[in-house]
Parts: structure tokens; sequence; C-alpha cells
């Protein structure tokens, strides 16, 4: 079996191959593409592992070239939805595409020395100044109607069950991605395009295109859509939101947590789908996470190999510190190195109250604070009785009834992190 082949195959990365593709990997450096539609100004881990193949293929040896598609885009594939997609601005889209260049340059090398340097392109840079009448004359005359309408995506939408419909707009979107790889083919001898597998259909009518225009041989390789383990989609938060690779829209400490949190089933095949860990290396940590589950070794090595990739090593000691503050670990040189955003990520679901700066530069007792200014005990005995049970802490460290808080107290100089007992949290907001 050919090495890349056999590497993609035991990581659970393999779904369909066309034939003759590992006959092509095997005899040459292989340029291979992967396509990325800008429908948002950034990825997010549905997105990983079509970007993981590029750096399988790189590793092995052959060219990743990867495909941003400020064309495609325009359109939207259809593939696997319901509706049709908004189309989106020029202006929009422009903003989207650089987003998801800066991404892709985190995970690829561009400057190899092994003649096998990345490649990234735009397909609105070849796709501007196609008229429809040259890419109907010139593209479309060689795929029927017929050999587009067998394709599931098209089925789908076009089936009694469906309602919705397909406009013509969407329904070339196959032709224009099987242009893309024949382009590819002919400027940058691109011979393979990988994705997921439901771009089967997509990808397969560029090696049709490459066949019938281009007298070549293209090849395909798809990779299973990721799933959790009950079945459903993987790649959003409980909530429902997705898990983004920008830190604006995700931050490190969130997206650290998102995989920390992955079922012990779940854990055992993303770590094999989102690290480059050695197959040994895997084999003994899922052999040690079944003999001590509850330690989820694991799920903290998966956390934190992925934080690294997407993120960097500071953001992932940022992340790690958060998370001890939320298991409790934490102390006071802990929390005042967190930023504002990252405090109120851990804590988004304490209540909150909020008190005047200038209070706190007169300095407030911190029995007025527990009871009148934030209503966290209902009253001063309370308090009082809390204090001298020593059940009250401020920013992880325990007070007495003679504390008095100061700007010398606060987080990310706004925040102060009350506490009773181990479980009872309230933040008090400075301002």
């Amino acid at each position: 079996m050919n090495p890349l082949i056999e590497e993609l195959t035991w990581r659970g990365l393999v779904h369909n191959i066309m034939p003759g593709t590992e006959e092509q990997l095997s005899k040459e450096m292989t340029s291979g593409y992967v396509g990325f539609d800008p429908t948002a100004d950034s990825l997010h881990v549905g997105s990983l592992v079509p970007i993981f193949l590029l750096v399988h293929l790189q590793r092995h040896g052959h060219r990743p070239i990867a495909l941003v598609g400020g064309a495609t885009g325009f359109i939207g594939d259809p593939t696997g939805k319901a509706a049709e997609r908004s189309l989106l601005d020029e202006e929009t889209l422009n903003k989207y595409v650089a987003g998801i260049k800066a991404q892709l340059s985190r995970f690829l090398d561009f400057d190899s020395n092994n003649g096998n340097s990345a490649v990234l392109v735009n397909n609105y840079d070849w796709m501007k100044n196609f008229s429809f009448i040259d890419f109907a004359r010139n593209v479309g005359k060689h795929i029927t109607v017929n050999y587009m309408m067998s394709k599931d995506s098209v089925k789908s939408r076009l089936s009694s069950e469906s309602n919705v419909g397909m406009s013509f707009t969407e329904f070339t979107y196959q032709l224009i991605q099987g242009y893309d790889f024949l382009h590819l083919y002919q400027e940058y001898g691109a011979k393979l395009q990988m994705g997921g597998s439901d771009q089967w259909g997509n990808i397969t009518t560029g090696t049709e295109l490459i066949r019938r225009i281009g007298g070549g041989e293209g090849f395909a390789f798809t990779c299973p859509l990721t799933t959790k383990a009950d079945g459903t989609k993987f790649g959003k938060s409980e909530g429902g939101e997705n898990i983004w690779l920008d830190k604006k829209r995700t931050s490190p400490y969130k997206f650290y947590q998102f995989w920390l949190n992955q079922a012990d089933s779940d854990a055992e095949r993303y770590i094999k789908i989102y690290t480059f860990l050695d197959k040994e290396s895997i084999d003994d940590l899922i052999e040690e996470h079944r003999q001590e589950p509850h330690l989820r070794e694991l799920q903290r090595k998966l956390a934190t190999e992925i934080t690294i990739l997407v993120h960097g090593v500071d953001e992932l000691y940022e992340a790690v510190k958060a998370a001890h503050v939320l298991v409790g670990k934490s102390t006071w040189e802990y929390l005042k190195e967190l930023d504002g955003d990252t405090f109120l990520l851990v804590f988004e679901c304490v209540p909150l109250s909020t008190v005047s700066k200038a209070d706190v530069e007169a300095g407030l007792d911190i029995v007025t604070i527990l009871a009148e200014k934030t209503g966290f005990l209902k009253s001063n005995s309370e308090a009082r009785r809390e204090l001298t049970a020593n059940s009250i802490s401020i920013n992880k460290e325990k007070v007495s009834e003679e504390f008095v808080l100061t700007t010398e107290n606060l987080i990310a100089d706004k925040y102060v992190l009350l506490q009773k007992g181990k479980k009872n949290y309230f933040i008090l907001i400075v301002e």
C-alpha cells in the first residue's frame, strides 16, 4: 500500500479512492488540491479534516494546493443544503477570502526546501474574465445534463420530497468546480483532488473534464464526514454554534474546552484524525486512557495538540490557565493573568453585579460587598457568619471580616471573583 494511503487509512480518513490513485502517488510527486469556499471570514473545525489531508499530502513528499473559492463563493455549494444559500457581495467575499488565506498559512509550508512548497490559489483569478458564452461553449458542452443530474447533490434537491428545487446558479456549481480541477491540472499539473465524501460528485466531474478536454487523467480521494459517536454532526458546541479557528470568533479557551469535553469513544477517533501523533504513541495513549478513563488524559492530549496547531503554544498556556480556574485549581496568581474576555467565558453562567470604580478606589468593606452591593448573600449578618466560618474567598483567597476591596484586587482592571465554599461564585464588575 502507498505510505500516504496507509497512514490515512489507519487514521480513519479514507472513504473512497478512484482506481489508479495509489499508483499515481507511488509513481511521482503529485500535486493535489482541496477547495475551501469562503462562507465566513474564518474556517471552523469542520474544515480541519480537509486541511489535514493537505498537510499529510505535503508530509509524504507531494505538493498541496489550497484553493480558496473566490468565484464559487459567489454561488454557494448546494451539497448537503436543503435550501439555496444567500449570495455574497464582492466586498464581503474578499474579506472572507483574506481571512481563510491567513488561517491556511498556519498549517502548510509555503517555503519547503524539498520542492513541494504549498500553493495558495483563488479561483476568482481565472474565472473573473470568463464570459458566459465562453464557458458554455468551451466547458459546458463537454458535460451532459444527464451526467449532472445523476449527482446526489442535485438529485436530493430535485426529488419529489423537496419543495425547494434548485436554481440554475447552484446547478452550475459542480461544473465550475470541475473546471477548477481542469485549470489546476493544466496550469499547475494537479492530478488529485481531495475532499469530504459529500464532494465525490463534484470531484469526479473535474476528472471527467480533464479526460474530455485536457486529454489527461485526474484522480479523486474522499474522506468520511466526521460525526460523533451518536451519529450527529461534529463541529458545533452544545449550544449549536460553530467552533471557529479565528480566536476572535471562538476564544482559545473555548476551543480547548471543546476538545477537552469530547466523549471517550469520540476522543479515541479524534486523536487519530486531528493530531499528527504517530500510531504507536496514539495506541499507547488509548490503552492508558482505557485503564484510567477518569483522568481524561486522552482528551487532554487531544485538546493540547490541536490547540497548539491552531492557536500556538502561548494561547494554549492561557487556555490551560483558564481551565484550571474552572476546576478550582487556580490561585490569585492565575486569575490576575487572565484577560477580561477569557475570565467572563470561564464564568459565563455566574451571576454578577456592578459597583462604581469610585467606591472601590475609596475602599469597600467585605460585608457591604457581599450583601448590600451585590446581594450575593441575603444580609450583613449572613455575611459575617460566613466570614467567621472562613467560607468566603475573594479571587480564590480566603478573607476575613477585616478585608477591604481596592483597585489592587481587580482582574483585568475590571472584575472581582467572589466565592462561598467550593462552588458558589459571583462576579463583581467595577466600572
